[in-house]
């Protein structure tokens, strides 16, 4: 779902997925696939950005940054009795 604003100042929710074109015309008109147009002070711009957002932020899935355990957690289950190995990185030879 994307937020554009009408030609009065009021917010519509768009479903992304449901647009066919975005055009600019001397306003923004947004066409869905059923046929149905939107007239929007929203630029095109704009629009196309809001679907990218969208669409990356579905292709990443849901994001639980406080889910997940430090990876110290993971290398301290997988060796409990052990200290985790600091990264470094392989020397040239």
């Amino acid at each position: 779902m994307i937020y554009v604003t009408r030609l009065d100042g009021s917010t519509l929710v768009v479903n992304a997925d449901l647009i066919e074109t975005v055009e600019h015309t001397a306003d923004t008109v947004i066409t869905l696939l059923d046929g149905k147009k939107l007239v929007v002070k929203t630029t095109v711009e704009a629009v196309v950005e809001s679907v990218i957002a969208y669409r990356q932020a579905i292709a990443r899935g849901p994001l639980r940054q406080s889910d997940s355990p430090p990876l110290h957690s993971v290398s301290a289950a997988i060796h409990p009795d052990t200290e985790p190995t600091p990264f470094r990185p392989r020397e040239a030879h």
